[in-house]
């Protein structure tokens, strides 16, 4: 039995050790917000939070996070952070197809967490430069960040 807290409540799972951490996320716990994009940690569609910082979670073992404290999408809309992004993303209609955001919502939530001055364009896009949008939106990504790190501060 694995046990971490998932969004802020314990959980705990039977699967093998070695499943990766997204397929738990989805498939046995029903948190569909994270998404499968490559499946070998190179487009950042699949990235959680593990014990507050962005981890690729199709190539994490769930073994790995025993005791750890992992946030995934659904539990990064429920803080101000998540809310203030996914505000600023609407207001600089930064998802088109929608399917990396949630991966670059949790990345820019670290970005934000890491700033310690406000944020240039040019340091957004060099921050998140391993998250992939194949719509090509990063310039509405980058204005959102900077953005939402106006509107928290």
């Amino acid at each position: 039995m694995i046990r971490f807290t998932l969004n802020g409540q314990p959980v705990s799972t039977d699967a093998a050790g070695d499943k990766p951490l997204l397929w738990v996320l989805r498939e046995d716990l029903q948190l569909t917000g994270t998404k499968y994009g490559c499946g070998v940690a190179q487009c950042g569609a699949c990235t959680v939070h593990i014990n507050g910082a962005p981890a690729r979670s199709c190539v994490t073992p769930v073994s790995a996070v025993a005791g750890a404290q992992v946030t995934t999408i659904e539990g990064l809309a429920r803080s101000r952070e998540g809310q203030a992004l996914a505000a600023a993303w609407i207001a600089e209609q930064a998802p088109q197809c929608g399917y990396c955001q949630s991966g670059q919502m949790m990345t820019a939530a670290a970005v934000l967490k890491d700033a310690r001055a406000p944020l240039s364009r040019e340091q957004v896009l060099a921050q998140m430069a391993g998250n992939v949008c194949r719509c090509g939106t990063y310039n509405q990504i980058a204005a959102a960040v900077v953005r939402a790190q106006k509107a928290l501060a």
